[in-house]
């Protein structure tokens, strides 16, 4: 049974709590469980943020996630510091290898660099970079929401006036899970 308990985390501005919600979103838009719970440090932009996320296919008894996270995507190095502990054994860790140079150093799950903003660079918009590695994430993931689920939330958050930016983020999930497929 689904029970996905991803942790979101890096500094504000890089779409940490957009990723979160759009996960959250899509999964309701599937019929799914979800919860959806952010978390700010002390200033927004620039300053850490991080969502803990639960799509499941049963009911929800707590969105606070501790030391069993399925999934932590981290996206800068003071959150991979901080978040990798929290991930329970078997778990992935998923880390923007574009901006953390450090590895995971716990052995007990798995670890997937991606170059999420050098990819967002060459698809033409460094902001896609969250986009890139909630990509990588769907696909190590095995789907627990599909990109066509995320796509239609993408819509009904950016709405019309942002519908232009749909296709580029679209490409930038595609080119994300494709940068981890077959691992």
């Amino acid at each position: 049974m689904l029970n996905e308990k991803v942790i979101c985390a890096g500094f504000g501005g890089q779409g940490v709590m957009s990723m979160g919600q759009l996960l959250t979103y899509a999964g309701m838009l599937e019929g799914k469980q979800v919860s959806w719970l952010p978390s700010y440090g002390p200033e927004m932009r620039g300053g850490t943020a991080n969502c803990n996320v639960m799509i499941s296919e049963g009911p929800i008894g707590s969105p606070v996630i501790t030391t069993d996270a399925t999934a932590a995507i981290l996206m800068n190095l003071p959150s991979l510091d901080k978040f990798e502990g929290n991930v329970a054994p078997g778990g992935v860790v998923i880390v923007n290898s574009s901006l953390i140079p450090k590895k995971v150093t716990r052995t007990d799950v798995k670890a997937y660099y991606v170059m999420a903003n050098d990819i967002a660079a060459e698809l033409g918009n460094i902001k896609a970079a969250n986009m890139v590695i909630l990509g990588a994430y769907l696909e190590l993931a095995g789907y627990p929401v599909a990109i066509e689920s995320i796509v239609e939330a993408l819509k009904k958050v950016f709405g019309s006036s942002k519908a232009h930016l749909i296709p580029m983020n679209e490409n930038a999930l595609r080119q994300g899970a494709a940068s981890v497929r077959g691992n």
